[in-house]
């Protein structure tokens, strides 16, 4: 949906670019070069373009993950009584409101560019404007959260695959947390492994003794969704510059 703003595109295409996004991604900080990535591996042409649906699918994901952790951090802080202060709560609804204002009023953040001499230029403005009416954000979204649910349920199904018993939205908000953390602090997918573990000791063992289990989980979260995809993503990369 965003890249066929630019030009029209396959599915099939689509999944590669992202396959290819996720292999430059494991090597960035906080995984920034997915997006990136994915424009490396389309055609060359309408770049900005793709820069510009780029930006509103980095957008909408920080909006997703944010409004999801934010949900979480009130349910530990008024059932479960985690140490969360309430400035952190305040703080995740206000940058939840702001991400939120800036995807749904992205066209109207981008006449601001006219006002720097490079962008007038290259008439940068005019090459990224990309029309998205309010239905196609929504869209965007609803995929985005969607997205969320299929690895928060991954989550689940491993935690239960390896024999950690713990209730059901306990373990739910519990992993919608793990990704809200892991998304605002430093890391690169590479060498995160350990970060993850941390993480998810942390919040998962005031439910359950079962560390195994939880560092199991973790791994097993890290293989599937990251480097078995960006170790495919990397063989079509290197296999698009050998056919070039």
């Amino acid at each position: 949906m965003l890249a066929s703003t630019a030009y029209p595109l396959s599915i099939a295409k689509a999944f590669t670019s992202y396959l290819s996004g996720l292999a430059i991604s494991i090597i960035t900080p906080n995984r920034i070069g997915e997006y990136p990535g994915r424009i490396l591996y389309l055609k060359r042409k309408n770049t900005i373009r793709l820069i510009s649906a780029s930006i509103v699918g980095i957008t909408a994901q920080l909006f997703t993950v944010s409004v999801f952790g934010t949900i979480a951090l009130i349910y530990f802080k008024w059932h479960i009584m985690f140490p969360f202060h309430n400035i952190t709560i305040i703080l995740s609804i206000i940058i939840s409101f702001c991400i939120g204002l800036f995807y749904f009023q992205f066209e109207k953040w981008l006449p601001l560019l006219k006002y720097f001499k490079w962008a007038r230029r290259y008439n940068i403005y005019a090459k990224l404007v990309c029309r998205f009416y309010y239905k196609d954000l929504f869209n965007i979204v609803f995929i985005s959260a969607i997205r969320f649910c299929i690895f928060t349920a991954q989550y689940l199904i491993l935690l239960h695959w390896m024999k950690v018993d713990i209730n059901l939205w306990q373990a739910f908000f519990s992993a919608t947390l793990f990704f809200w953390i892991m998304a605002i602090i430093p890391s690169i997918a590479l060498t995160e492994l350990a970060e993850r573990g941390q993480v998810g000791l942390y919040l998962f063992h005031h439910f359950t003794a079962n560390t195994i289990g939880i560092l199991g989980a973790t791994f097993g979260l890290w293989l599937i969704n990251l480097i078995i995809p960006a170790f495919i993503g990397s063989l079509l990369i290197l296999r698009s510059r050998w056919l070039s």
